[in-house]
C-alpha cells in the first residue's frame, strides 16, 4: 500500500525544468531512497512535498489527501516531517527546549512564542521531549546550548525534533552529509531503530553505503526525472544508472 503517490509533477524556474513528469510511489512503512547527481531535482521534489514549493502541474497525494495548496505547518499536521540538508535548530536554546518547540507546535497546531514562560508547567511536553532525546542518545546534554553540538549531534537533535511530532512520513535530505564514518554508522543504526516504529522514510543521500544499508526501494533521478527504480541490488547492477549517476563506474 502506497502512503505517498506522486504523478506527473513538473516544476520550472525561469524556463529551466527542474522536475519533468516525476512519478513516484512510496510504500507504507518502508525506506525509499532517492539518489542522483547534484542538480537532478531531488531536493526540489522534497520541497514540493512539504509546501515550500508548489508544482506547476501534477499531483502529490499523502494517504489519500492532496499536499498541494497547503501551508508547511498544515502538511506537518497531517503527519509529514523533514530533516534538512543543513540542520535547522535553535542554537541559543537548550537541547530540551529545541525538542519542546515542535512538540508544542504539534499539539497546538502552530508555534507560538508564549510557550517559553510556561515551560515549567508543561510536564507532559517536557517528558515527551526528554524521551526523544533519550532515543537519539542526547539526554545527558539536555541543558546544553544546541549551537555547541557537533554536526553529527545536530543531526540527531533535529531528528528528535521531528520524531516528537509523531510523523507518519519522515523526509531525510542527506542526513549523513559532512559526517565522519563513525557518525554515519551511528546514524544508520539510529534510523534502523526508528524503522521499528513503522514510520515511512524517504531518504535523499549521496553515500551509497547509507542507501544500501537502509533502503527497501531506490528511485534514481537525473535531469529532473526518474530514470530507474528497483531494489538496491537491481539499482547497483543497472548500467543505465551507472552511466547517468557515476559516468559508467560501478555503484
Amino acid at each position: 500500500m502506497s502512503i505517498l503517490t506522486v504523478q506527473g509533477v513538473n516544476k520550472s524556474f525561469a524556463g529551466l525544468k527542474a522536475l519533468n513528469q516525476v512519478n513516484l510511489k512510496v510504500a507504507q512503512g518502508q525506506v525509499h531512497a532517492i539518489i542522483g547527481p547534484n542538480g537532478a531535482g531531488k531536493s526540489t521534489l522534497l520541497n514540493c512535498f512539504v509546501g515550500r514549493l508548489e508544482p506547476d502541474t501534477g499531483t502529490v497525494m499523502f494517504d489519500g489527501q492532496s499536499l498541494l495548496n497547503r501551508r508547511p505547518h498544515e502538511i506537518n499536521q497531517l503527519g509529514v516531517a523533514r530533516v534538512f540538508q543543513t540542520p535547522e535548530i535553535f542554537p541559543d536554546l537548550s537541547l530540551l527546549e529545541n525538542v519542546m518547540i515542535p512538540a508544542f507546535a504539534h499539539r497546538d497546531g502552530a508555534f507560538k512564542m508564549n510557550w517559553l514562560p510556561r515551560i515549567d508547567g508543561e510536564a507532559e511536553i517536557r517528558d515527551k521531549a526528554l524521551h526523544m532525546l533519550e532515543e537519539v542518545g542526547l539526554a545527558d546534554n539536555r541543558s546544553d546550548h544546541a549551537g555547541a553540538l557537533s554536526r553529527g549531534d545536530k543531526r540527531r537533535l533535529e531528528l528528535a525534533m521531528c520524531l516528537v511530532q509523531e510523523p507518519r512520513l519522515l523526509l531525510l535530505d542527506e542526513p549523513t552529509a559532512g559526517m565522519s564514518r563513525a557518525d554515519t554508522n551511528n546514524t544508520i543504526d539510529l534510523l534502523k531503530r526508528i524503522g521499528e516504529r513503522g514510520i515511512t522514510k524517504i531518504v535523499i543521500e549521496h553515500d551509497m553505503h547509507v542507501v544500501f544499508s537502509l533502503a527497501h526501494k531506490v528511485s534514481v533521478m537525473a535531469q529532473g526525472t526518474v530514470i530507474a527504480e528497483g531494489t538496491p541490488e537491481e539499482i547497483r547492477g543497472n548500467p543505465k544508472v551507472q552511466e547517468a549517476y557515476l559516468g559508467g563506474a560501478h555503484l
